[in-house]
């Protein structure tokens, strides 16, 4: 663990455990939304990227980047992370969409590939452009 915290930066690892505090908030709203309410899985997706997204902003604002001051407001740095979280979204319903219904595999596996794939395009662009 300490050569792998050597070789990923520490930023990197602070989004990675805010990525993952968004997994949970994705995917328990997912199967909630899903499960128990009966939205269409693709509905359901897309809201629980979007409240994902929007925790991980306060959070990446608060404790990721917490140490970059940049001269925007707290609302146009929240529009920037959800114009590149959009991305994600883009890549994460893409590869549900396919990997559900091309593929067969469970809904919710396939999401997790969706979020696994989206993570570093929404890493570096934040990085380069919400807190640059």
């Amino acid at each position: 663990m300490k050569t792998m915290l050597r070789i990923i930066p520490e930023r990197m690892m602070k989004f990675a455990l805010v990525g993952l505090s968004g997994v949970f908030v994705n995917m328990g709203l997912l199967w909630t939304l899903t499960e128990l309410l009966g939205f269409w899985y693709i509905i359901s997706s897309i809201i629980s990227i979007e409240t994902s997204i929007i925790t991980n902003f306060f959070l990446n604002n608060y404790w990721t980047f917490s140490d970059i001051r940049v001269n925007r407001t707290l609302f146009k740095k929240g529009l920037m992370f959800n114009c590149v979280s959009l991305t994600a979204l883009i890549i994460n319903v893409s590869i549900l969409y396919i990997l559900t219904e091309f593929i067969g595999i469970w809904y919710i596996l396939s999401n997790m590939g969706g979020i696994c794939a989206a993570f570093l395009v929404n890493y570096f662009l934040n990085l380069r452009w919400t807190w640059a």
